[in-house]
């Protein structure tokens, strides 16, 4: 699956047709959207500051 990514990536000819859209993205096209990097990042340091007070006040 990276090879296919990297050839569409580095594929700049204009004599080939183009992908087909109903093609499946994989999790890494998801991973790639800013607002669930953001919403994953914010439950990640709400998970980490839980952690940290666990460990070192309580």
């Amino acid at each position: 699956m990276c090879a296919i990514i990297a050839r569409e990536m580095l594929d700049t000819t204009q004599g080939e047709t183009a992908p087909p859209k109903d093609e499946p993205r994989g999790c890494l096209f998801a991973l790639s959207q800013p607002p669930l990097m953001i919403f994953l990042a914010v439950i990640g340091c709400l998970l980490l500051m839980a952690a940290l007070h666990d460990l070192l006040l309580l």
